[in-house]
């Protein structure tokens, strides 16, 4: 209806009458937006049915032993439901035409991953088997180290010596809670590596990170004889092409950085194996890149080990990374005391500050972290940079530090190696610290706006203390009034330390698409399965994927086709 030149008319009107037969379906009202009405929609979508290929692709006895519709009614039936269809099933995807669609989504992702696995075993890769001799490389750094690996690194150890003396590429996940001892073992694996002729490369996704890395690798392995190169986009000019040198032509073994390694210009002249420590924090395109340093052709492929401190859940692990072998450090190392956890109202902020000075003046070092580098209008909390103003005019006999994202490369470097050799005794930093600092006499931490934080990233940044042998504290700070969400979050983190638990109650408050992003931006996630809603149908979807692979190879690529199309990259990961 409108307003005309002689008052309210109606364009283009439909007109029916008793007369007018009744749809057949109920009418489809599909998400728009402005400037799409639903009538062009629903031309569209009848198009789109007309035309495609909904043959199915499942054989008969597949379908019926796990009770499925056969495809194209159950597309047809969502579109377009009979008048008489349960609209509560329907509207909570537990329809059987829901059911067909979910499993058909759940086995073309395991198909995929099994594809991925199958193709890795097709290509080749030197191998790289654990040296015999006596006095050899590995012998000498367990020799060297000034610790002994616990009973799960040398499991893990063991595992990924297996891999590197197979004839194809290794491709693990190795994952272990923080602190747990990942960067021994890919020590261990480099030196495994480095024995047989070939050169190592990881990569780690901040400088912080990888400079930490570069140091502990080159303390444990240069006095043995081994060439450790470091590079990084803030290097000078100069540096970088003298360690891209030394890479392409062969005379540095192992070689660390950021993601300056995947650069056109950097070359290895044999790189055996890749090391990507908090893998999820790279995209497919950059992980690809790494592996593909070392291809020397189609077939020949370096080996692959991707490292994590966040727990991934079994139920994930099963669906998601079914294609990765996965080893996992369930111990910490002897020595290492629970970090205490305490949760104190902002109101207290005056009194922790007091308690964290007094711990300061007696030896103990301590974080404090902050969400924010400056001043936010939308956001009025605590900032990196006032804090350490702030902290500097009240507490003038502590030696106090900052260190945040947006700090130059030198500069922040500086502020940590003044913390590690104790010459500061507070530190101000923002989540710049979150991975990989390890600060052993560093025993205390406070977590500004703690309801702020993800629960993945508080337990990441708990991880920085605990790392010595004295008793180490997590003060929780946090503003009421507080969500639910929030709440659960800092429940969690005052009832565990164990990783495991605290990547299942995360899990359980995101759910798997958030908890996962896109396994790590490479694939979208399910659109219309639900891992927890549909755990029974992943199991049948699973095995029905075996099954396929095994009688009925000629249905497999049709299934992919359908609905794995443009996710090449993804597979090659």
């Amino acid at each position: 209806m409108r307003g005309g030149l002689f008052g309210r008319e109606m364009v283009h009107p439909r007109m029916s009458n008793a007369d007018t037969a009744l749809p057949e379906a109920l009418t489809p009202v599909y998400p728009s937006t402005d400037g799409l009405p639903q009538p062009t929609l629903r031309r569209a979508v009848t198009q789109a049915l007309e035309s495609a290929d909904l043959s199915d692709t499942l054989p008969d006895s597949v379908r019926g032993r796990y009770g499925l519709m056969a495809f194209e009614p159950a597309i047809r039936l969502l579109h377009a439901p009979p008048p008489g269809v349960s609209g509560h099933e329907l509207a909570e995807r537990a329809h059987p035409a829901w059911r067909r669609i979910k499993f058909d989504e759940l086995l073309a992702q395991q198909l995929s991953l099994a594809a991925a696995r199958a193709g890795r075993r097709s290509k080749r890769a030197d191998r790289l088997p654990m040296p015999r001799q006596p006095g050899n490389l590995v012998e000498r750094l367990y020799a060297a180290l000034p610790f002994a690996l616990t009973r799960a690194q040398q499991r893990v150890v063991d595992e990924i010596a297996v891999d590197l003396d197979q004839p194809y590429p290794m491709h693990r996940l190795l994952q272990g809670d923080v602190g747990s001892g990942k960067t021994v073992v890919a020590a261990v694996a480099a030196a495994q590596a480095i024995s047989c002729g070939a050169q190592v490369a990881m990569m780690a996704p901040t400088e912080l990170l990888a400079e930490q890395h570069f140091r502990k690798l080159a303390s444990w392995l240069e006095p043995l004889g081994v060439g450790v190169a470091w590079l990084s986009g803030s290097l000078p000019a100069k540096t970088r092409r003298e360690a891209a040198a030394a890479a392409a032509d062969g005379s540095v073994d192992l070689v660390v950085g950021t993601q300056a390694l995947v650069q056109d210009h950097v070359s290895f002249h044999r790189l055996g194996l890749s090391i990507v420590d908090e893998q999820h924090r790279f995209g497919v395109g950059q992980r690809l890149a790494l592996s593909r340093k070392g291809e020397i052709d189609d077939a020949l492929a370096p080996h692959q080990l991707h490292m994590s401190a966040t727990p991934i859940p079994r139920t994930l692990a099963m669906t998601f990374f079914a294609d990765l072998d996965v080893s996992v450090i369930d111990e910490l190392p002897p020595g290492r005391t629970p970090v205490v956890t305490k949760l104190v109202s902002d109101a207290r902020r005056e009194e922790v500050i007091g308690h964290i000075a007094q711990a300061a003046r007696q030896g103990q070092q301590a974080y404090w972290v902050c969400p924010l580098v400056e001043e936010s209008e939308a956001l009025e909390l605590q900032t990196a940079v006032d804090t350490y103003e702030g902290m500097r005019a009240d507490l003038p006999d502590l030696r106090i530090g900052l260190v945040h994202g947006r700090l130059p490369q030198a500069e922040k470097a500086a502020v940590m190696q003044a913390f590690r050799d104790g010459d500061v005794d507070l530190l101000v930093a923002t989540t710049v610290i979150e991975v990989g600092v390890d600060v052993p006499n560093a025993s205390l931490m406070v977590i500004e706006h703690a309801e702020r934080f993800g629960l993945a990233q508080l337990h990441q940044l708990r991880g920085r203390v605990g790392r010595g042998s004295a008793e180490s504290v997590c003060v929780l700070l946090y503003q009421t009034p507080l969500s639910q969400v929030a709440r659960e979050r800092l429940r969690a983190m005052f009832e565990t330390n164990d990783g495991f638990e605290i990547a299942r109650r995360d899990l359980e408050q995101r759910g798997p698409g958030e908890f996962l992003g896109k396994r790590q931006s490479g694939m979208a996630l399910l659109r219309f399965a639900d891992l927890d809603a549909d755990a029974e149908l992943a199991e049948q979807a699973r095995d029905a994927a075996a099954a396929l692979r095994r009688d009925h190879p000629d249905v497999v690529e049709a299934h992919l086709a359908r609905w794995m199309r443009g996710r090449e990259d993804f597979l090659r990961t």
